[in-house]
């Protein structure tokens, strides 16, 4: 799906219909301020209701801003929704990259680190409100319609995520290519439960396990994916 075309209450893309601001006629003061608290009111309200559920008057409101401010930015709701997975997700990604850039240097790689590798972008996320609820927003992208969800995805994660495939198979020569995706996507549905805070835990464990904190997470979720990622080929 390489050319989204979003219309109606869903809006268009944010490339093909958001207007450049740059150095454009009554720009707002201190848009840069506004621009961002435009997308951390929209964040937390795609992340709690949805892209359907969320409209942009609810986002207008909760960052004090006119819908046409919105508009102005990112031309559409689609534009807006675009700009706050993109925003976080593209972070991610990166660092991803750089972690495993590092360990290529390091030395030989080793299954463990380079899940750790995976992970650590997205756990530190957890440490603060903002952090939560992308988190939450990307498992929930994983229910929006197709249009809408592929393209940011891909857009997103494809390039990290295949050179992530590509390092597993080379500390993992007993595995096939097709074992390396199933394993790499059985990760990332773990960790996306795991950290989104579902609460399912707290209900079946209680006091036993404490998901808030952030060194059992990654202990338990490291070893698992760990684990997983070693047992013998199925073929």
């Amino acid at each position: 799906m390489n050319n989204v075309n979003v219309s109606g209450r869903r809006g268009v893309s944010a490339k093909r219909s958001r207007v450049s601001t740059r150095n454009k006629p009554g720009r707002p003061e201190g848009s840069s301020n506004v621009r961002d608290e435009i997308l951390d009111a929209a964040e937390l309200l795609f992340a709690n209701l949805g892209y359907a559920g969320t409209t942009l008057r609810e986002v207008a409101e909760a960052a004090k801003v006119t819908q046409a401010l919105i508009n102005y930015y990112f031309g559409s709701k689609y534009g807006l929704f675009e700009e706050v997975f993109l925003r976080r997700g593209r972070k991610i990604s990166d660092e991803r990259l750089g972690r495993l850039e590092d360990l290529k240097r390091a030395g030989p790689l080793q299954v463990k680190d380079i899940v750790n590798a995976f992970l650590m972008p997205t756990l530190a996320l957890r440490s603060t409100k903002a952090g939560r609820a992308f988190i939450r927003l990307q498992a929930r992208l994983h229910t929006e319609p197709p249009e809408i969800s592929y393209k940011l995805r891909n857009d997103a994660y494809d390039i990290s995520t295949k050179a992530y495939v590509e390092a597993f198979r080379a500390a993992l020569p007993h595995i096939s290519e097709c074992e390396a995706y199933w394993r790499v996507t059985l990760m990332v549905g773990a960790y996306m439960y795991a950290f989104s805070d579902t609460h399912r835990l707290d209900q079946l464990a209680g006091d036993v396990c404490n998901p808030d904190d952030s060194q059992e997470v990654l202990k338990q979720m490291s070893a698992f994916v760990t684990a997983g990622m070693q047992a013998p080929s199925c073929r």
